[in-house]
C-alpha cells in the first residue's frame, strides 16, 4: 500500500466517526446488518470501551478514518491474546491493502505489549474469511463456535 497510514488507539473523541464507519460498512453487502437506531450502535461501542480489557484501534490515512478494530485483551493459558470482535475497513479502501496493513500494524503494536496471539471469528464463506486466511490466520480444527 503506497499511502501513508497511521495506527491509533481508539478513544472516545473518535466515537462518532467510528460509529459512522461501522454502520456504513456493515449495513452493506455481504452483511446487510440493520440497526434499530444510531444510539444502538453508540451503546455497543461504549459497552466495549467501558470494558477494562478493551483494546480498540483505528487506521487513518491523513485525517480520514479508514479502518476500525474493536476487541479485548484476554487472558489465556500462555499469557494474553487480542480477541477482535469487530474489524472493518472503509469500502473506499477495500482491496487496496489497507486492511492487511491495518492487521500488520495491530500485530506489531500488541507484540510490544507482550501479546502474541490474535483470535477472531468471521462468517464462513464471506469475503472476510478469504481476507483473514490471506493474512496468515488459520482455521482451528479443534474449535467450534456455539451459541444459545
Amino acid at each position: 500500500m503506497g499511502l501513508k497510514v497511521d495506527l491509533y488507539s481508539l478513544t472516545y473523541d473518535m466515537l462518532d466517526d467510528c460509529v459512522d464507519l461501522f454502520i456504513d460498512t456493515f449495513s452493506k453487502e455481504p452483511w446487510n446488518d440493520v440497526y434499530e437506531s444510531r444510539k444502538q450502535v453508540v451503546d455497543f461501542f461504549e459497552n466495549h470501551m467501558n470494558n477494562n480489557y478493551f483494546m480498540g484501534y483505528v487506521l487513518k490515512i491523513g485525517d480520514e478514518l479508514v479502518g476500525l478494530s474493536l476487541g479485548a485483551k484476554k487472558p489465556y493459558l500462555k499469557g494474553m491474546e487480542y480477541f477482535i470482535d469487530q474489524f472493518c475497513v472503509s469500502e473506499k479502501f477495500q482491496g487496496q491493502g489497507a486492511g492487511s496493513k491495518f492487521l500488520e500494524l495491530i500485530e506489531s503494536d500488541i507484540k510490544k505489549q507482550g501479546i502474541n496471539t490474535i483470535v477472531l471469528t468471521t462468517t464462513k464463506g464471506f469475503p472476510s474469511e478469504k481476507f483473514y486466511i490471506k493474512n496468515g490466520f488459520k482455521t482451528s480444527s479443534n474449535a467450534i463456535l456455539l451459541a444459545k
